[in-house]
């Protein structure tokens, strides 16, 4: 251990402690008069060290450890009184140096050895550390504590939107909510130390009159002194006394009203006094020009009067010579700058000022931050790590982050998700409560906020954690608020999973196939076939909920059919078929069977000759005939999931993907397959037949 090291133990780990436990001795162990000597010294260099720290402060928070160190050294001040009253009562009878030469040296030159003179100095000390002083310190730091305590969650909202409009960062953000409640903690502290000061003032006055009165018992009973003799020697010594402890009580308490009247500014103390108080001339004209006038009355005291008025009056002139330099010289520089143009006044516009949008972005009103902060036990953001998870694994690549960010524009309780900066779905919560949605068959009502499920749009209430077992056994799926958002989040993202799937994902997706098969993913692209069209294979995939995770199989199909055409929709329909098992498997599982729905063959010949003329979507169909295919539909998936059977329409290769764009919203639970699509081991029940005439 080196120098260095010890002495940073001895002064960070140490220092604190060891003065503590100082303190504690003094109470106990009887001082010599030399010891007296150093810690009186101590003390008085303590409190102008304090007080010229307070002074070159910048601002209050600069000095945060203030508020403790007034409580330690009230204490050694408190511990001191204790010590020198120990040592003037045992020892005051043999004359002024018992107690030391810093006392002795007070009670003699300070007051001359006068102790009237000594009680009254030491009085008007004390009514000017007590009434003035400490009081108005004391007055201050409270309102600035409620004050600053109030100002809280405005700041916290200022914060915020400065954050959101893009003023501050994350990092500078978070400094500024530190300093916010650094503040807060610190007039609060405030508020209490300036109790110490004045307790420390009103145990000198005590002390005082305890020692003159306790002095004068011993020394006349105890030492046979006579009254004058007694008055003599104790009073001098405990008016010396009283004079060492109340002058860096004094300084401390100056000190600690300087902080507390402070405002933050980027210079010290006297830099604000003279910058604010001399920054005019004016007003060192006028104060010059009234001590004139007096100076020149007869009986005034000439000389001082006119000395102070030219004083004033030349600090007057040069205050303002010096600022019309400085409008010169601002002239100048503005008329260089705008003739020259070599410094401009604003950087200019480049990329930095052009903002990303996010793929995914979760906005949350401010009273949801507590189930998006992890410090104060929110869950969503490990509830989101799941769901991405979950999501990537099933529909084959990695769903991008969500960027989550309170928004003082939404309403405190509500939420919005944004796709690449559009809003895509948004819902209100009721913090601390659960949602109990209702199924379809429930045993009774519940008590609470009605309101409908953000995902599926289902009935539901909000009701508290307390019904929660009430609302299961009636029926009701009770989810918390964390889940609720979740869910939604889920479905979102599953429903535009193709949206979020872009090259670069479709690069590291064949890059990761390159290991396994990398001749394939040599042949493929873009020797056979572009990244575009890979791409849009991909999305149309995803589009119509089909996993793209046997990316082999894909680069596969692609690589045997690409060489024949590079129409998108056509190699989307080769990849399907070749993936038709695995489609087929996520609907019916492992069953054999799959119940189907099919159409009337009068009514697939006509979208048949929709196709092949050119119509798309279901443009080229009558209204009418659009209108009973789509409630005939409705009704066979309803009768499906009535029986909890997954709802498949079975038509011709030709018009699958016209169909499956017809009905993607309006019948987001049908599932359009072609025939080619279906494995030969797998065989088809008919439960329904659309004819589309009625």
């Amino acid at each position: 251990m080196d120098l260095e090291q010890l002495k940073r133990i001895i002064t960070q780990a140490l220092g604190a402690p060891l003065m503590l436990v100082m303190i504690m001795a003094m109470l106990i162990i009887p001082l010599a008069p030399w010891a007296l000597d150093i810690f009186f010294t101590f003390n008085i260099a303590l409190a102008l060290i304090v007080l010229m720290t307070a002074v070159y402060a910048m601002r209050p928070l600069d000095f945060s450890v203030f508020p403790t160190i007034i409580l330690i050294s009230t204490l050694m001040r408190l511990a001191l009184n204790v010590a020198s009253t120990r040592v003037i009562l045992m020892e005051g009878h043999s004359g002024g140096a018992a107690a030391g030469n810093v006392i002795e040296a007070f009670g003699s030159f300070v007051i001359g050895g006068n102790f009237a003179v000594g009680l009254v100095v030491f009085m008007i000390l004390v009514i000017i550390n007590f009434v003035v002083i400490t009081k108005g310190a004391g007055r201050v730091s409270e309102v600035s504590a409620r004050f600053t305590l109030d100002a809280m969650p405005g700041k916290q909202m200022a914060i915020d939107a400065d954050l959101n409009s893009g003023l501050i960062d994350q990092d500078e953000a978070k400094q500024r909510r530190v300093d916010v409640a650094r503040e807060a903690e610190f007039y609060g502290s405030m508020d209490g130390a300036s109790k110490f000061v004045r307790g420390d003032a009103v145990a000198g006055i005590l002390i005082l009159f305890i020692n003159i009165v306790g002095g004068f018992i011993i020394g006349m009973a105890q030492h046979d002194l006579s009254a004058a003799q007694a008055a003599e020697n104790y009073i001098v010594l405990t008016v010396g006394d009283g004079l060492v402890a109340q002058i860096p009580a004094l300084v401390l308490s100056t000190a600690t009203a300087i902080v507390v009247t402070r405002v933050s500014d980027a210079s010290d103390l006297g830099g604000q006094i003279f910058g604010q108080l001399f920054a005019k001339p004016q007003t060192l004209i006028v104060a010059a020009s009234i001590i004139g006038l007096l100076g020149i009355i007869p009986g005034m005291p000439n000389f001082a009067f006119l000395t102070l008025a030219s004083i004033l009056g030349g600090a007057a002139y040069m205050i303002s010579m010096k600022n019309q330099e400085q409008k010169v010289e601002e002239a100048a520089a503005t008329e260089v700058a705008a003739d020259e143009m070599e410094v401009p006044r604003e950087r200019d516009v480049g990329w930095d000022d052009v903002e990303t949008v996010d793929p995914l972005t979760l906005e949350v009103g401010y009273r949801l931050i507590p189930m998006v902060d992890t410090n104060q036990g929110g869950e969503l953001i490990d509830r989101i790590k799941g769901i991405r998870r979950k999501l990537s694994k099933e529909l084959g690549f990695l769903v991008h982050a969500v960027h989550i960010k309170d928004n003082l524009d939404l309403v405190p309780t509500a939420y919005r998700v944004q796709l690449m900066g559009v809003p895509v779905g948004e819902g209100e919560l009721v913090p601390d409560h659960y949602l109990a949605i209702n199924p379809g068959q429930v045993f009774g009502e519940l008590e609470g906020k009605q309101t409908k499920d953000p995902t599926f749009g289902m009935d539901a209430v909000w009701i508290d954690s307390d019904h929660q077992e009430h609302a299961q056994s009636m029926g009701y799926t009770v989810v918390d608020a964390s889940t609720v958002v979740a869910t939604h989040l889920s479905d979102i993202v599953r429903s535009h999973a193709s949206e979020l799937i872009g090259v670069d994902e479709v690069k590291e997706l064949l890059e990761r196939l390159s290991e396994s098969a990398p001749k394939l993913v040599e042949d493929l692209v873009p020797k056979t076939v572009e990244w575009v069209v890979v791409l849009k294979v991909l999305q149309n995939l995803l589009e119509e909920a089909v996993s793209i995770r046997d990316m082999r199989t894909i680069a596969e199909t692609l690589a045997e059919h690409a060489p024949k055409g590079q129409d998108p929709d056509a190699l989307t329909m080769a990849v399907r078929n070749a993936l038709g098992r695995s489609i087929v498997q996520e609907l019916a599982g492992i069953a054999g069977e799959l119940p189907v729905i099919t159409l009337d063959p009068n009514l697939e010949q006509i979208l048949h000759q929709s196709v092949q003329g050119g119509g798309t979507g279901g443009s080229a169909l009558e209204p009418g005939l659009a209108e009973q295919m789509n409630q005939s539909l409705l009704d066979a998936v309803q009768q499906q999931e009535v029986e909890g059977q997954p709802a498949v329409l079975l038509v011709a290769p030709t018009i699958r993907r016209l169909l499956a764009r017809m009905f993607r919203h309006s019948l987001p639970d049908l599932t359009v397959l072609s025939y080619t699509e279906v494995p030969d081991d797998r065989s088809i029940r008919m439960v329904a037949n659309v004819g589309g005439q009625g």
